[in-house]
């Protein structure tokens, strides 16, 4: 039904390590923010640099392997946008020069963002709205943090990705599951700033047990549900990606969950907790990594901001071939691996796909 054909991320300048943050706070020791948090550093926007701008950034990185001429909506999820109207989408529609015949809207929310943008995606694709997707996940928290907040400022950072979710009726139609509960709206909460407070400068405040006890009651059931949902079992997943909240919190779901460590992908020291960004940022880490292949079942899991959450399974296909650099090596001494990069090359062709050789990419 849909396929993620491609994914790109920017991540600002600024950059905050935990000495950083440890000479702020002596009593805040830098070894214990990475091994709670598994944060060693954060990168932060500009106090001009904003969600939009960032999203942009990411645009324009992922269009020089893309052809943006295909995009024929934008859905833009974002928790900071550059103002309360107009829509974030449509600036940046006209920043990217896109054509006026799409559509775009924002919607708001934090963690579970990218996963809810995907079944947005997939019902506009699915009622003949739009064939390929921009599917925008930015946010700049650091703006919402009080600067004697050391817990948040060592727990979150800036960062935007951009997906394309395209329509693809050779890939399987999974099931999602999702869920809601508003009565924990309070405990990770900016209350001033809009309607409601109008009259104090819009700060976060999170109550981190709270959002640890919710994670740690409903994510396991909105797993085994996703399964259900799409016969599967445990062990037929290939990779599970969960919103890269931290390290501490993540371990212990994987442990309840009974989850193979190698099956687990956690990689946020350099980046910390981006919120929307999270999970796509994940998966982009996970494929230059190698740990997504041809095929895999992938299951990401959202949840945070106003204890929404949602789970989804993805098969991932390749965009890519890459050789490995020991095979590289012996290109020099063997025919055969001289026949076999000449048929990886013409697959490659064949498929419309790059042929990187690791080590000179």
């Amino acid at each position: 039904m849909i396929n993620i054909a491609a994914i790109e991320y920017y991540l600002p300048k600024n950059i905050l390590t935990n000495e950083d943050i440890a000479n702020e706070f002596p009593e805040w020791n830098a070894d214990k923010i990475k091994s709670k948090i598994g944060v060693e550093s954060r990168h932060f926007a500009d106090e001009s640099e904003t969600a939009l701008d960032l999203a942009q950034q990411a645009c324009e990185k992922l269009f020089t392997r893309y052809d943006k001429s295909k995009i024929d909506f934008i859905l833009f999820c974002t928790q900071s946008p550059d103002y309360f109207l107009p829509t974030t989408a449509c600036i940046l529609q006209d920043r990217l020069d896109l054509p006026k015949n799409i559509g775009a809207l924002d919607f708001n929310l934090g963690c579970s963002g990218f996963v809810y943008g995907l079944t947005l995606a997939k019902g506009l694709i699915s009622i003949g709205l739009a064939k390929n997707i921009l599917l925008v996940t930015s946010d700049t928290y650091t703006k919402f943090l009080d600067k004697n907040d050391k817990s948040n400022r060592s727990i979150f950072g800036d960062g935007a990705a951009v997906t394309i979710v395209e329509k693809d009726d050779s890939k399987a139609d999974f099931q999602y599951v999702v869920g809601t509960d508003g009565s924990g709206f309070n405990n990770l909460i900016v209350e001033n700033g809009a309607s409601r407070n109008t009259s104090e400068k819009p700060v976060l405040f999170m109550k981190g047990p709270k959002i640890f006890t919710f994670a740690l009651e409903n994510i396991p059931a909105l797993i085994t549900e996703t399964l259900e949902k799409n016969k599967l079992t445990l062990d037929k997943i290939d990779l599970f990606v969960f919103h890269q909240a931290s390290s501490y919190m993540l371990n212990y779901l994987r442990n309840l969950c009974n989850i193979p460590e190698e099956k687990f992908f956690l990689d946020m020291k350099d980046i910390g907790n981006t919120v929307s960004a999270s999970i796509p940022i994940a998966l982009k880490l996970a494929i230059d990594q190698g740990k997504i292949k041809e095929g895999f079942k992938v299951m990401v899991a959202g949840f945070g901001v106003g204890y929404s959450s949602l789970d989804v399974l993805r098969s991932f296909p390749f965009d890519r071939i890459k050789l490995d650099a020991s095979f590289v090596a012996e290109i020099e001494h063997s025919e055969q691996a001289v026949a076999i990069l000449r048929s990886v090359t013409a697959l490659g062709s064949s498929l419309d796909m790059p042929v990187l050789a690791e080590g000179i990419e």
